[in-house]
């Protein structure tokens, strides 16, 4: 069992951008749904999606280029992995593949790596742009239907209800 509300609440603790900005806990908690739903078709790690849902963008300076966000995230799931979560050596090491590579990675032998990737990549939408089949990693994600589905939440701004249970206050708040 993963306690989100306990990881979320510690990634905010130190987190340096807006909770509710284009990198925050609703973009979080739209990836987890992402990658969610592509894991009941790729078989990807439910666990693991999960996580790198949270942790991926947890350490981010800017909303802008931010060069290494993803490897300070994966830092951080180090710290908090035997307090705030379990996984296995090999579940980790694709854990933390997941995050440090998210931005730049293109192909990854791992389905579960390559879930998370596409995950964060189909909620491009709430930058105005459009994910592209020929950046995605699966078959799954390469679906018009789940790119139509993943990218009309994304430029609606869409918050799942998970996101609710994390207790974090809107911006006027």
């Amino acid at each position: 069992m993963i306690d989100t509300f306990a990881i979320v609440a510690e990634i905010l603790n130190g987190y340096a951008l807006n909770p509710r900005g284009l990198h925050g806990v609703v973009h979080w908690a739209r990836v987890m749904e992402n990658g969610w739903k592509l894991a009941e078709i790729t078989g990807a790690d439910r666990d693991i999606v999960t996580l790198f849902a949270l942790f991926h963008d947890s350490r981010r300076l800017n909303d802008g280029c931010d060069w290494g966000h993803g490897l300070r995230g994966a830092n951080l799931a180090m710290r908090l992995r035997g307090s705030h979560f379990e996984l296995d050596d090999a579940r980790f090491d694709l854990l933390y593949r997941a995050c440090e590579w998210h931005t730049e990675g293109t192909s990854d032998p791992d389905i579960t790596v390559r879930t998370c990737w596409d995950s964060d990549r189909l909620d491009l939408g709430r930058v105005g742009i459009e994910p592209d089949p020929k950046y995605l990693c699966t078959d799954a994600a390469r679906s018009r239907a789940i790119i139509r589905w993943a990218d009309k939440r994304a430029k609606a701004d869409y918050e799942p209800a998970i996101a609710c249970t994390w207790n974090v206050p809107m911006d006027d708040e």
